[in-house]
């Protein structure tokens, strides 16, 4: 595979990082598994419901099975060690790099509990969480995360999306949700909604897709297409009681606390997988133009030194993360920037290659449309400015915070 710069980086350690000995073999593990993901990323690109037909890719059930709960995970072959430190935040940071390195639009068409699973994780009681997870062990099931709403965007405090009461005990769900990650596949996923006036009457309802009411749609997309955003309507959709995440926490520990919980991992995950495009790009303009005159040259170093220190700041923040103590403003800084950097590392490849770059070499071309994406999930550059901003007024960029700190930043 040496025509997509994919030779270039076997092997290598990335730059800019100091794994220990939990991590090193995970990162290592990672780059075996990612044979073939271009492969299928390409014909996800042309069709993405093909990715029914690379679900036996081992980089697929790995992700998944990261993403379980220790007691319903099935290993199948990988080692023990290596999935409990897939787990943690800074590990999901490292494989979203690997992986997409290899191709990111393979791992957002595949089932798993994606962003869905870190909603559960943060406020399902253990029935709830039982009821989910076996779902997602018993085969293949496509989550969704329903957050963003056409007139709010993802501005958590300002849905418009209603739970009302019903006369039978329970609730009717009604309003639209929009670029919501597969849920024109998904079987079942969390719908963000308001109950009651003000951020605490937010709830996060865990809804089957089979429900009366449920209807979602593909929307057109130029790049990423695997991720299949959808438009979701919601017409007085029945809610049980059980059906509300975390109904018998404290309202400020339930809607408006879990999507923030989300959100805040969410980012990381996705600045490393724009890193991983990022590094791709750089490779595979060295694996095509090896000699490479000193102008040319040099802009291409000071991408890999920028991706360099990138990483380190993403491994850093995700390591915090580990340790309970969440930044939201270093968060949104990492994340905007490796948005930014993504999408220069795809401009530059296509600039260094000639002018018929993106004829010439279809996998740059596809790349190059892909890593525009990045800059709208989870939050556009301008609003990750704007948290940067209040950061350093405040005086929080550069200290830590503890998670209730972060809470009360991000949600005011």
């Amino acid at each position: 595979m040496a025509d997509d710069g994919w030779a270039s980086m076997a092997g290598r350690p990335p730059a800019g990082t100091d794994l220990d000995d939990r991590l090193r073999p995970l990162d290592r593990y990672c780059w075996e598994l990612t044979d073939g993901l271009r492969e299928a990323g390409r014909a996800v690109d042309q069709n993405p419901d093909a990715i029914t037909d690379h679900l036996g890719l081992p980089v697929i059930d790995f992700e998944t099975q990261c993403t379980l709960p220790p007691q319903y995970r099935t290993p199948n072959g990988h080692p023990a060690g290596i999935l409990a430190a897939g787990a943690s935040q800074l590990g999901r940071v490292i494989t979203g790099e690997r992986f997409g390195y290899g191709d990111p639009g393979v791992l957002l068409a595949a089932p798993g509990p994606t962003l869905s699973g870190l909603a559960v994780q943060a406020l399902a009681d253990a029935e709830q969480r039982r009821r989910y997870y076996e779902r997602i062990a018993a085969g293949p099931t496509w989550t969704f995360f329903g957050l963003t709403e056409p007139r709010k965007g993802s501005a958590a405090i300002e849905l418009e999306t209603a739970l009302t009461p019903d006369a039978d005990g329970g609730f009717v769900l009604t309003g639209e949700k929009r670029y919501v990650g597969t849920a024109a596949r998904a079987q079942i996923g969390v719908v963000f909604c308001r109950r009651a006036p003000g951020p605490w009457g937010i709830e996060a309802v865990l809804l089957d897709t089979s429900s009366p009411g449920f209807e979602a749609e593909l929307l057109p997309m130029v790049g990423l297409r695997g991720a299949r955003i959808s438009r979701i309507r919601l017409a007085g959709v029945p809610v049980e009681p059980a059906q509300i995440l975390g109904r018998q926490r404290p309202p400020s520990r339930r809607g408006l606390y879990g999507a923030l919980h989300v959100l805040h991992r969410g980012r990381l995950g996705l600045a490393a997988m724009a890193m991983g495009i990022a590094q791709a790009a750089a490779d595979y303009v060295r694996q095509n133009r090896p000699n490479l005159p000193g102008q040319a040259r040099w802009r291409l170093d000071e991408v890999d030194e920028r991706i360099a220190v990138l990483r380190r700041l993403v491994h850093r923040a995700a390591a915090d993360v580990d340790r309970a103590v969440v930044n939201v403003h270093r968060i949104g800084a990492v994340k905007l920037r490796a948005a930014e950097l993504g999408e220069e590392a795809t401009m530059l490849a296509a600039d260094l290659l000639g002018p018929a770059s993106l004829v010439e070499h279809p996998w740059l071309e596809k790349v190059y449309r892909d890593a525009r994406a990045f800059e709208f999930m989870e939050g556009t550059g301008g609003i990750h400015r704007l948290s940067v901003f209040q950061g350093l007024i405040k005086g929080d960029f550069l200290a830590p915070l503890s998670p209730a700190a972060a809470t009360e930043n991000a949600g005011a």
